[in-house]
Parts: C-alpha cells; sequence; structure tokens
C-alpha cells in the first residue's frame, strides 16, 4: 500500500530526476490508439465527474495525477490502480515531460491557475485540455494560446455542451437557417451556492458567477446567433453582501450583434436558471436545460431536439482526442475560449461603469 512517506519520497526523486526533455522526444508513438491523461486538481469536478467519466472513453483513458495533497494521492492511486511514477506533485509537476505515458494534461484548478499550469503543460510537450472559464484575463489567454503553439501542442477548452448532439442540432438549424433570422436570444444559467468560502467567492482565484455560470448563458448567444457581440450592458447585485464582498453573486447582461439580433442574458450564485430561447424570423426554439450534467434537451418550431447520448464528459473527452490522433481541428480550441473571456472583460466593465462597452466585430 503506499504511504503518505512513498508520496514524498516519489516526489522527491522525481523532483531531482533528469531536466526536461525536448518536446520530440515526447511525441506520440504512432501506434498509440488511446492518449493517457493526468488530471491536475483533483477536486469535486475531477473526483465526481472526470475521473469516473475517463472509465468510460474510448480514446483516452486516466493515466495520471497532479495533485498537493498525498493522502489524495495514496486514494486515487489505489481507487484507479496509478503506477508511482505517474503520481506527481504541484513541486515536480514539470517532470511529467518525461513520461511517454502521459499524452494530454487535463487543468482542472481555479481559473487564476489555468494559465500557468497550461503553459508548464505546453512546454512538457504535452497537450492541454482546460476547464472553462479559460483564465480571468484576455492577456492570459493569449499566454496560454501561444504556448501551446510555440511548442507545437494543442488547446481545449472544456465546454462539455458544445460537444452534445442537442446543441449542435442548434447550431445546425442557425446554419442551415432553418428558422430565418435570429432576433432575439434570452439564456440564463447559474445555481444557489451555498458554500460561504470558496475560490467562486476570491476575485484572486477567478471567481464570480459571471466568470463561472455565465460563459455557458455567453456562449449560448454566442452559438445560437453564430456572430460576436459588438456592443454590450451589464448590471450586477447581491443578495448576500457579507459573502459576495469581492466578485458578483448575479450578472444581467444584454448583448447586440452584427446581424441585429440582441440577447438578454443572466447568470447567478443565488438562484436556480437554466433556460435558453430563440425568437426567429420563421420560428423559434427552446432549450431547458441548455447546460445540465445529467442531459440537456429542447424543441423548435421543427420539432423536438432530444439526442439521447451517455456521459457528456466522456463524449468531450473523446472528440478532444480523436481530434489529436487524427490531426484534426479541435471542436472547442483555445481561440474560442480567448472569444468568450474578452465579452466576459467587456461585461465586467460595463457593469462597472454603468455605462454601454462597444467590441470590435
Amino acid at each position: 500500500m503506499t504511504t503518505r512517506r512513498d508520496f514524498i519520497r516519489t516526489s522527491a526523486l522525481l523532483t531531482a530526476g533528469a531536466g526536461i526533455l525536448p518536446f520530440n522526444a515526447c511525441a506520440l508513438p504512432k501506434a498509440k490508439d488511446r492518449l493517457g491523461v493526468a488530471l491536475v486538481g483533483l477536486g469535486y469536478y475531477s473526483t465526481d465527474v472526470l475521473a469516473p467519466a475517463l472509465q468510460e472513453t474510448k480514446k483516452c483513458y486516466l493515466a495520471g495525477i497532479v495533485t498537493g495533497t498525498p493522502e489524495k494521492a495514496v486514494r486515487w492511486q489505489k481507487q484507479y490502480k496509478l503506477p508511482d511514477k505517474n503520481i506527481y506533485s504541484y513541486q515536480n509537476f514539470d517532470q511529467i515531460a518525461n513520461n511517454p505515458d502521459i499524452d494530454v494534461v487535463y487543468v482542472v484548478l481555479p481559473p487564476s491557475m489555468h494559465a500557468e499550469y497550461t503553459i508548464r503543460a505546453a512546454k512538457a510537450g504535452k497537450h492541454v485540455w482546460c476547464e472553462k472559464p479559460m483564465a480571468p484575463s484576455v492577456a492570459d489567454c493569449q499566454a496560454m494560446i501561444k504556448a501551446c503553439r510555440d511548442n507545437k501542442v494543442t488547446l481545449s477548452i472544456g465546454y462539455r455542451t458544445q460537444h452534445d448532439p442537442n446543441v449542435q442540432e442548434i447550431i445546425r438549424l442557425r446554419r442551415q437557417n432553418e428558422l430565418g433570422k435570429i432576433r432575439l436570444v434570452t439564456a440564463s444559467a447559474g445555481y444557489y451556492e451555498q458554500r460561504a468560502d470558496n475560490w467562486k467567492q476570491k476575485k484572486a482565484m477567478g471567481g464570480g458567477a459571471m466568470n463561472d455560470m455565465g460563459v455557458y448563458a455567453l456562449q449560448a448567444a454566442r452559438y445560437v446567433t453564430g456572430e460576436e457581440p459588438i456592443l454590450v450592458t451589464a448590471q450586477q447585485f447581491t443578495t448576500r453582501p457579507a459573502i459576495y464582498t469581492e466578485v458578483d453573486e448575479t450578472t444581467l447582461f444584454q448583448l447586440q450583434f452584427p446581424s441585429g439580433a440582441v440577447a438578454n442574458c443572466a447568470t447567478s450564485f443565488g438562484m436556480d436558471m437554466n433556460q435558453l430561447q430563440a425568437t426567429c424570423a420563421n420560428g423559434w426554439l427552446r432549450m431547458e436545460p441548455f447546460q445540465a450534467y445529467g442531459g440537456i434537451k429542447g424543441e423548435s418550431s421543427k420539432g423536438v431536439i432530444d439526442f439521447k447520448i451517455g456521459n457528456q464528459q466522456a463524449l468531450q473527452m473523446d472528440n478532444d482526442a480523436t481530434a489529436i490522433m487524427q490531426k484534426k481541428a479541435l471542436l472547442v480550441p483555445g481561440e474560442e475560449g480567448l472569444r468568450d473571456i474578452r465579452v466576459v472583460e467587456a461585461i465586467h466593465e460595463a457593469a462597472r461603469t454603468g455605462k454601454a462597452v462597444k467590441l470590435s466585430a
């Protein structure tokens, strides 16, 4: 049985080991039919969602973990039968470059840490999957994209709903103009956050409702219209000022698009909301829920939208792994995450100043 002492000893040996190999030395073997994934950060999403999903994937598997907690390392190693050499701490993380078992690093940390570990993973020659929101700032997003490009690895953002066939059907309806010109989109994403001392309430860690749940509503407005907003207005408020002293509990935001379409969106840590609706020139569409883990469904004036799938995260990871192996375009590359954060920054500015913020088309 691996003990805390074993974990610390292994970490020390790895830290003292050979330097980082160049990326060419870490290139994927041509015969590989599944990619090894290392999860960085073993909080709720990794523990309860991603690790179980990786037991259902066909094109990738859980190969390693990165954690700062020895007790978690012992528990995960026993549960998932991970070898000692695939267990890393944050101190020896860069030595992952020397491990051919690990092809992809999945960054599942608070947003303020996304840029650092994406860049370090890229320099280690590993492909990167990064959870949403991509990062707290446009500058961070740009640095992440550049690091992956410079090191010839891919960067995908964990927007699982983009991979869902129900969302893909909405995108198809728009692309084929089956409902006519989009007039109005309404989207809301939120839940009641009971925790009072979590990273989601801390500005320095990238918290706040807009940064976290708000990107779902923003994404919906963007994929329904197929456009980038050119004007943003926003309002922020809280019903729990003792808890939400640094970040927003609730944000309302309005978007205008080049075609004339408008979006009215909301996000919150103070109330449950999970709806998407679009009014079009020749019809309509609705989805409720449109971003739930347990599945999404909806309908349009053309009929029911209810494609049945298995695990959303397993589908997302298999799609991304397949794209890497086949050297095809990723469905949600880093550039897509950057587009969202560009608008998120404008929304915060609009809420702070009380003025409309213009964006280039």
